[in-house]
């Protein structure tokens, strides 16, 4: 397959003000921290959490794990620092809240390059406000630089004037608009945190739906959660087992001139086989990064 898989089943927030949770986070097995300067940061100290995190994201101390530093908004009077201290740190990805546009984006862009940000620094763009759901598509393409869609869930319910509630119905359009934009435009799409983490089934349930839906992994908000997204975002034995098994069966069928193949009694053709290279190639990314 063309594109490059990396697991992000499980993404965490790490709130950049904290030292001792930043170290903490070096031992944690999530796929990719999010280190942020956002809402875990109090207006006053903004300012020494960025040298934290830049220091703490460009310190190659968090193995394969891929490090992100989450910025202020663009219409924030700290986002420019933030972004040219980013760029100069050159984490795996700056994640950029609250981005509504194709214009957005580009500024984001300009400004990276400006800080001299390496290529490996990729935008992620959380997408949280009704506008941003409109024009999911447009922003998803509007940049190579433009890796990853993260939900941002909690702003998106409020501004929708919707409520939480188990399976989150009122949000579901917004959910598969996001998704069906990542898809057209061949990004990564992370599902939103889930906000109460003394609910295991709940967030189970959540991680199970997310995974149904499409999205890539989840962001999430506690280490406690990081086990169970890494699970239910990874292929089971069982699903390696039968796509390698497919593969083979096509494989053997078309060398033998076969018109139809089928396998385990269901017909099969490229798009199962496509799904099935796809499912190993999660499986041997994950295996990767757990070296």
């Amino acid at each position: 397959m063309s594109e490059e898989i990396l697991p992000r089943r499980s993404v965490l927030y790490m709130p950049g003000a904290n030292e001792r949770a930043l170290e903490k986070a070096k031992g944690i097995d999530a796929d990719a921290l999010i280190l942020d300067l956002e809402d875990a940061v109090a207006p006053d100290a903004k300012a020494e959490a960025r040298d934290r995190v830049c220091a703490a994201a460009a310190s190659g101390e968090y193995g394969r794990k891929e490090v992100m530093i989450r910025v202020n908004g663009l219409d924030t009077e700290w986002h420019a620092s933030d972004i040219a201290a980013a760029a100069a740190a050159g984490p795996a990805g700056v994640v950029v809240p609250k981005v509504d546009s194709v214009a957005d984006v580009h500024a984001i862009e300009k400004s990276l390059e400006a800080g001299g940000a390496p290529d490996h620094t990729k935008i992620w763009a959380m997408l949280e406000t009704p506008v941003a759901i409109l024009h999911a598509e447009e922003i998803a393409a509007a940049s190579d630089r433009l890796t990853v869609l993260v939900m941002g869930t909690n702003d998106l319910a409020k501004e929708l004037h919707a409520v939480q509630i188990p399976g989150r119905e009122p949000m579901l359009t917004a959910l598969s608009i996001a998704v069906l934009a990542a898809r057209a435009a061949g990004k990564v799409i992370l599902d939103g945190v889930y906000n109460d983490i003394k609910d295991p089934d709940g967030f189970h349930a959540e991680c199970v739906q997310g995974r149904h839906m499409g999205f890539d992994g989840k962001t999430l908000i506690h280490p406690s959660q990081v086990d169970v997204a890494n699970t239910i975002w990874a292929p089971s034995e069982a699903a390696i087992t039968e796509a390698r098994e497919l593969i083979a069966t096509f494989d053997a069928a078309i060398a033998e001139g076969k018109g139809v193949v089928t396998f385990n009694g269901r017909m099969i053709e490229n798009l199962h086989v496509a799904n099935a290279q796809r499912i190993l190639a999660v499986a041997d990314a994950i295996a990767a990064r757990q070296g």
